[in-house]
């Protein structure tokens, strides 16, 4: 006999628990529940049976998984959350009973915790953690934009901004830009870190308003876990280049609003290992031989300071512990390659960094750019420098400006405003204007997202911009610079293309009405309006905009006006719909979300409605048919 299992002891009653329950089971409030979900990862669950789960309630309730739940309880989170309740509790008596000194005491001693552990649990690789700084990122963009007051304070706007900054500045020393796309919601940027695409949304700089039904307290949840993420992060993305984090800032630069120009990248500088005030006498024993960290760090020194044939030979000169079992050690043996081509040296990062880079890269390497006082300076400033170019502004913009407006190395002008007739311009202002570009802002974003500098004719001053298409799809940008066309030729190529579709569009209305005038000879066959069905039968099944205008001309030679072919053109795409892939996912999706009283519901409204359309189809083939005979009989009668 098996085991009998007992009612609510087992299944989906076991496996999940409400909300309330939970909330008692750990003894802390919702606002407390809440944190710690955001904090550790943890969202509610959905049970196959929430009926079951609920015993036997049918109350709407969130599930949470009863594993998680028990999880939380070791947390040593919610034990600091408690020691924080019981230090409320003791300030606000103390307060009470005006014993100033024992407030200032607890006040001091206030229990804060650390998400460090769970940043190790969330993310045991530093490429996980990269790969999910999205998010981060946004958030904290969007906070550095908000305004402080008395939801947000200025201690939490600030460290957003010097976040965003270091985050900046790390792409642009790197070069690490890929993307740039200016949509209505702000600009999406996108950078390759580490063989991954992180991709971040950065508001425009208007003055921002804080939502008066938005809950703050949750978004300052995710912002404190996320100001942990990206600390973390930029530690180890700023040590690997060899920077100083965090760089230093210069106060009076940020007083005058330079930006990201008022940090300073630092390289690291190693401490000479003779000035040893605290030495390390820690020895390990290894096969009856003692080592020190001294030797360890000697060894270490003279192998980073030997060339390669040195290093080899301090490392055969160092030591060894007699091992229990003589081995012949054999010898390595380099063998060349077989193709000279292919270099099978390891490449270092120094190596590395010292290639040449790609054009993407060093795109605006040999330009100057200065920007116009009505250009936001932030943006273009990243775009430029991110891309290798250097960049000034007007002192109205900010202080910091590397040029002047009168530099002869400046080559290219952003300017975002009408083309105006200057009188009373010197010669030498002339002449500087004339040897200067100016184009409007959006030829930046274009040149990075093409990977090559675009024709600045489209974009000069006063033009009528192209349109500024998503670099996250696949489209045909302008042509550039480099394989500029030649206008004649292609003035030529354009009026023959044009003489040729009109010479076809002749010899298919020629077609036609021969058609139509031998159609009484060949009878049925050759009728003008089965032609037209045929030919917009073949728009619906193909889709080819050549096929689309024979149908018309077909239709037009039918004596078919253009309505009447549209009204044709929409039916049969609507019988000759199949239902791709896609849909059959969405559909499949949106049953399983489904209860299974809605699903048979749902499936007996599809049922009619399928039920409904065929009818219509049927009667719509009749009324064809009986329109087709009539028409016949009336040309029989002409």
């Amino acid at each position: 006999m098996g085991r009998l299992k007992q009612k609510g002891k087992a299944g989906a009653v076991k496996a999940y628990i409400t909300r309330t329950s939970a909330i008692r089971k750990l003894q802390c409030s919702l606002a407390d529940f809440r944190r710690l979900c955001i904090l550790k990862g943890i969202f509610p669950r959905e049970p196959r049976n929430k009926k079951r789960a609920n015993k036997g309630s049918s109350a709407p309730a969130s599930f949470y998984y009863t594993k998680d739940i028990a999880y939380l309880a070791h947390e040593p989170v919610l034990k600091k959350l408690r020691e924080h309740k019981a230090f409320a509790k003791k300030l606000s008596r103390a307060l009470g009973r005006r014993e100033w000194s024992t407030a200032k005491s607890l006040e001091e001693n206030k229990p804060v915790y650390r998400l460090d552990h769970i940043i190790k649990e969330r993310y045991p690789a530093f490429i996980d953690a990269v790969r999910d700084i999205d998010d981060a990122l946004c958030m904290i963009f969007l906070f550095a934009s908000l305004p402080a007051g008395d939801r947000l304070s200025t201690e939490l706007v600030e460290s957003c901004s010097r976040l965003a900054s270091e985050w900046q500045l790390y792409v642009l020393q790197t070069r690490s830009l890929r993307k740039v796309f200016l949509s209505i919601k702000g600009i999406y940027y996108q950078a390759e870190i580490m063989d991954q695409l992180v991709t971040w949304l950065v508001p425009y700089q208007f003055t921002q308003q804080i939502p008066s039904d938005v809950d703050v307290r949750v978004m300052l949840t995710f912002l404190e876990l996320y100001q942990t993420v990206l600390g973390f992060v930029f530690f180890k993305l700023y040590t690997d280049v060899g920077l100083v984090y965090p760089p230093p800032l210069d106060a009076a630069k940020d007083e005058g609003a330079a930006g990201i120009g008022a940090f300073t990248l630092r390289e690291v500088t190693h401490v000479s290992e003779t000035s040893n005030s605290q030495p390390n006498h820690k020895t390990v024993e290894v096969d009856g031989r003692k080592v020190s960290g001294k030797d360890v760090r000697q060894a270490i020194k003279s192998i980073a300071a030997s060339s390669e044939q040195d290093i080899a030979d301090s490392v055969m000169s160092v030591p060894e512990p007699p091992a229990a079992t003589a081995e012949v050690d054999e010898e390595f043996v380099p063998q060349p390659s077989k193709s000279d081509s292919v270099d099978t040296s390891l490449r270092t990062l120094k190596s590395l960094s010292s290639l040449p880079q790609t054009t993407q890269l060093s795109l605006f390497v040999p330009y100057t750019f200065f920007l116009s006082r009505e250009i936001s300076r932030p943006i273009f400033e990243f775009l430029i420098r991110s891309s290798g170019g250097r960049v000034g502004w007007p002192a109205s913009s900010g202080s910091g400006s590397p040029l002047n407006e009168n530099d002869e190395s400046i080559t290219h002008v952003i300017i975002d405003r009408p083309v105006i007739q200057k009188t009373g311009e010197t010669s030498e202002e002339r002449e500087r204007r004339l040897r200067r570009k100016y184009v409007q802002p959006q030829w930046v974003a274009d040149c990075i997202n093409a990977g090559k500098i675009l024709l600045e004719g489209l974009y000069a001053q006063g033009q009528t911009l192209p349109p500024h298409l998503s670099p996250f799809e696949e489209y045909s940008f302008a042509p550039s610079s480099e394989d500029k066309p030649d206008e004649d030729m292609n003035a030529v190529e354009t009026e023959e293309e044009e003489e040729e579709e009109a010479e076809e569009e002749e010899k298919e209305v020629e077609q036609s009405d021969s058609t139509v005038e031998m159609g009484d000879e060949k009878g049925e066959s050759e009728d003008p309006e089965k032609k037209a069905s045929k030919a917009i039968a073949k728009v619906t099944i193909s889709e080819d905009p050549a096929a689309l205008r024979a149908a018309e001309l077909a239709a037009e030679a039918a004596g078919m006006d253009y309505a009447t072919f549209a009204k044709e053109v929409k039916k049969l795409k609507k019988r000759s719909h199949v239902p791709s892939e896609k849909d059959d996912r969405e559909e499949d999706m949106n049953k399983m979300m489904m209860s299974n009283r809605q699903r048979k519901l749902y499936e007996k409204m599809k049922y009619s409605q399928r039920k409904k359309e065929a009818e219509q189809a049927k009667l719509a083939g009749r009324r064809d048919k009986l329109m087709k005979e009539r028409r016949r009989e009336a040309k029989k009668t002409a």
